[in-house]
């Protein structure tokens, strides 16, 4: 089976915030943009939290300008689905974390988006990679696939941990 692809980084140097995905499924590798699944929450959390709007390209503009980074845990792994689920861990690779937070010497939040990349970060990085300061949070995924909470819960949830540093 392939291997699917990751992302690089969408990221400034003088980057806040990073928000970290488990690895693209399909329909983001199809359009290669983060989060392209219509139904997934993520551009309409950014939206709500940041007045981020127009295309894919704009919408990272705008990030970009308020700090926020996109990544990533895994570059590369064989995934014949879309859920994390479908991630085979002994094809995975990560990203590359040490030289990221060397540029990026500004990262005071690492939020995850969901508990895979969570996990996954914790097995195949480890938290030793961060830098002491910054604070590592859980946030619930904004994939389609987990339902349980509504769209309402995972926007208070991701408002809570990410506005706090964030100035508009």
């Amino acid at each position: 089976m392939e291997k699917s692809e990751g992302f690089p980084a969408v990221a400034r140097p003088d980057a806040r915030i990073l928000v970290l995905g488990s690895l693209p499924g399909q329909k983001s590798i199809a359009a290669q943009q983060y989060y392209a699944h219509p139904q997934n929450a993520f551009w309409p959390i950014m939206r709500d939290l940041f007045d981020i709007e127009g295309d894919y390209d704009t919408r990272c503009r705008q990030l970009l300008d308020r700090r926020v980074a996109l990544w990533d845990v895994l570059g590369s792994s064989v995934r014949p689905g879309s859920m994390d689920s479908d991630i085979q861990m002994d094809s995975s690779k990560p990203n590359e974390f040490a030289a990221f937070f060397e540029i990026h010497t500004g990262i005071e939040i690492v939020a995850f988006n969901g508990k895979k990349a969570e996990q996954m970060f914790t097995r195949f990085v480890g938290p030793q990679v961060v830098p002491p300061a910054t604070r590592c949070v859980g946030l619930p995924s904004t994939s389609p696939a987990y339902a349980a909470m509504p769209f309402s819960g995972k926007l208070s949830a991701w408002r809570r941990a990410l506005l706090g540093p964030v100035e508009n």
